[in-house]
């Protein structure tokens, strides 16, 4: 799990917005990161969250990635940098008895995001919410800032992508993968049947 907040393939200034938001925290500057919770309210830290953005188009994305950092990191006292997209983040979703595509709720939210044709910020304020409340881990703050960036990218496949994370199974251990053995028991098996 990365300490910095960049991993591989995300920008230099999506890096830098998620160390300024992960400072915050560290230095419990709780003061900013109300300011940051506050959507319709734009002081200092929304401002400073924007310088981040490398382009006009882009500092909607980067203000509201720093609402959404600062909605997953009200109360905490350690920045959580995240890992994964928010696809893989969403397969986090939900308690023992059903997490990810197991987990109704999270299926229907995982829906809703990845069909949206707009960035659906409400459904994805939603997502930070319910990785909060489940003690999750966050997606990784530097690549959502980027895959949202790319959202309108018909080439990049965003929600696609999302959706084929949160979507399949997870990866067997090899205990779990069955036998050249066992495969040819259970078809010596059907064929007697």
């Amino acid at each position: 799990m990365t300490t910095t907040g960049a991993g591989p393939g995300t920008s230099e200034s999506s890096a830098a917005l998620t160390a300024w938001l992960a400072s915050l925290v560290h230095n419990h500057d709780y003061a900013s990161l109300a300011e940051l919770r506050r959507p319709r309210v734009h002081r200092e830290p929304h401002f400073r969250a924007l310088w981040y953005s490398p382009t006009e188009t882009q500092r909607e994305v980067y203000g509201q990635v720093a609402f959404l950092f600062a909605v997953y990191h009200q109360g905490r006292s350690k920045p959580a940098f995240g890992y994964g997209s928010l696809g893989e983040a969403a397969r986090r979703i939900g308690s023992g008895t059903g997490r990810g595509s197991d987990n109704p709720g999270a299926a229907r939210l995982v829906d809703r995001i990845v069909s949206s044709r707009r960035i659906p910020w409400r459904h994805l304020q939603h997502a930070v919410a319910r990785l909060r409340a489940c003690d999750q881990q966050p997606p990784s703050w530097a690549r959502l800032v980027d895959d949202l960036n790319l959202w309108h990218d018909r080439k990049a496949r965003v929600a696609y992508e999302w959706g084929v994370a949160f979507h399949m199974p997870p990866a067997r251990t090899p205990a779990e993968r069955p036998t050249s053995s066992t495969a040819a028991a259970c078809l010596q098996k059907d064929s007697t049947t």
